[in-house]
């Protein structure tokens, strides 16, 4: 009643909610008790109003603000606690209400073709700065399956013009990937959102195909493929708390149960990186290959011998 109108007399607010004017006093008490500063006032005009601070002030919010709050909301509605989760996922439901169809449907869009990873890792270093319109392009021809036209630039500076069938977007820690298949180079390919400019559908539908584990492909793409070298070893842990350690962005599962006793993971990267980042590690392993990754450990254990031992 105080969100329509900010004081009201003791009698009007009774008979407005059919109460008699013993329990409109104590529901004014159990009010006051959960925090909402309630004056009364007495006298013949005397009545109640809702004080500074009991109510949260309208937030005017642009589309690009909205997209932003929605995104977070929904990611922490994930990877939260319950209850925090749950309070995440209620104001995201919340803020869908009310907004504009238009910016509703591109928001829902970005949320049903959007994939995440359990279990990861608190997400570490820069975020790569993306256009939000264009990220909320990717996810419209994403949920359309139309073929998108863009430029890209790789990690080694070359500037390419791509045609991409758009299959999901991922999302690792801050960073956004795109999975589309490459008519020009068929196959199924991972760019970074933040390294494509002048973004274009074309109105073309993608061809019907196969399509593949999307996380699981970025997943590969940013632990592995960019790296010579990789490592296979066997952690003697459950999975599931090997995961928490080592994300998505360092290292590939090989498949099995979460609940296995011990798990195998390829990770990529210099052998002395890999050495430090495995002996870092609050589990037992055992590098199963290459061997520069096993000498690599070797020179670190006899380091910290000779530098500790008395």
């Amino acid at each position: 009643m105080f969100t329509t109108r900010p004081s009201w007399n003791a009698d009007e607010l009774a008979g407005r909610l059919e109460i008699t004017d013993r329990t409109l006093r104590r529901d004014i008490a159990r009010l006051r008790d959960l925090g909402y500063p309630i004056v009364s006032t007495t006298g013949r005009y005397g009545g109640y109003e809702l004080g500074a601070g009991g109510r949260l002030p309208p937030l005017l919010l642009d589309d690009d603000e909205a997209t932003a709050v929605a995104v977070a909301l929904r990611d922490l509605s994930r990877d939260a606690d319950p209850t925090l989760g749950e309070a995440a996922l209620s104001a995201l439901t919340k803020l869908r209400q009310v907004l504009p169809e238009p910016l509703r449907d591109r928001v829902d869009a970005l949320g049903e073709v959007t994939v995440g990873f359990e279990n990861r890792p608190a997400p570490s270093g820069d975020g790569a700065a993306i256009e939000l319109p264009s990220l909320m392009t990717f996810a419209m021809a994403c949920r359309r399956r139309e073929r998108v036209t863009f430029t890209y630039r790789d990690g080694a500076d070359r500037v390419t013009e791509r045609r991409v069938e758009p299959h999901r977007l991922v999302s690792l820690g801050r960073r956004w990937y795109l999975v589309g298949f490459d008519l020009d180079r068929d196959d199924w390919r991972t760019y970074r959102v933040d390294r494509t400019s002048a973004l274009a559908t074309t109105g073309h539908r993608n061809t019907p195909r196969e399509t593949p584990d999307a996380a699981a492909q970025v997943s590969e793409g940013v632990a592995l493929r960019v790296f010579d070298i990789q490592a296979v070893v066997r952690v003697y842990a459950p999975r599931a708390e090997v995961a928490m350690r080592i994300g998505p962005s360092i290292g590939v599962f090989e498949p099995g149960e979460p609940s296995d006793p011990e798990c195998i993971v390829r990770i990529g990267g210099d052998p002395d990186w890999t050495a430090r980042f495995l002996v870092g590690l609050p589990f037992r392993f055992e590098v199963l290959e290459p061997d520069s990754v096993r000498d690599e450990i070797c020179v670190l254990a006899r380091r910290m011998l000779s530098e500790h031992t008395r």
